[in-house]
Parts: C-alpha cells; sequence; structure tokens
C-alpha cells in the first residue's frame, strides 16, 4: 500500500540550500524566480517536519497545501450539449457510419 503523502510550500532565502530539503520528503518543483520549494512529505510525520523546517536558517516560511481537501468528485454538474455533440460525432465517425441528413434520405427513398 502507498504511503499517504501530503504537499509543503517552503519559502527559502537560498536556492542552493534547498537543496538540503531532500532529506524531509520527495521535492516535486523549485521555483528559481519566487524563492519555493514544493515538496510532498509523509503524512505521519507531517506536524513534525513543520516543525523542524521552521528552525532552519534559510527558510522563511512553511505553508501545507489544501488540495487533499478540495472534493475530487462533483455534483450536480451539468454535461454541456456541444461536448455532447461532439463525443457523438466522434462515436459515428470511429464506426464509419456517416450521417445522412433528413433531405437526402427523402431524396435516397425517392429513386
Amino acid at each position: 500500500m502507498r504511503e499517504r503523502r501530503l504537499g509543503l510550500a517552503v519559502w527559502v532565502k537560498n536556492l542552493k540550500a534547498a537543496k538540503n530539503l531532500r532529506r524531509f520528503g520527495n521535492i516535486h518543483y523549485i521555483s528559481r524566480r519566487l524563492h519555493y520549494v514544493s515538496m510532498y512529505v509523509p503524512a505521519d510525520d507531517l506536524d513534525d517536519i513543520i516543525k523542524r523546517l521552521e528552525r532552519l536558517d534559510f527558510v522563511t516560511r512553511v505553508e501545507r497545501s489544501h488540495r487533499h481537501e478540495i472534493p475530487k468528485e462533483f455534483k450536480n454538474s451539468k454535461p454541456d450539449k456541444a461536448k455532447e455533440y461532439d463525443y457523438k460525432m466522434e462515436e459515428v465517425n470511429v464506426k464509419g457510419i456517416v450521417p445522412v441528413p433528413s433531405e437526402q434520405k427523402e431524396i435516397i427513398e425517392a429513386k
């Protein structure tokens, strides 16, 4: 079973020192312009790791990610009519059936 991980945003003063954060978890992204590190840490040790990170002299701020709190399934969402039409057209094209407009059907039946 996978270990549950949570995201952290760690704001740093020095990017060279940011490499030292590897021992606390997995570094996902380092922003050179905004001087922050996006990383994942084990959920069991989250509070302990945050306290240890805040004590480091090159760390200015530590923020938790709230992504796990956002619902991933949306209720009462109405499907888009244009997308439904596109899906139907793709299905028709995949099957190789060419839709015939009703006006042409009448012409074909009359012959």
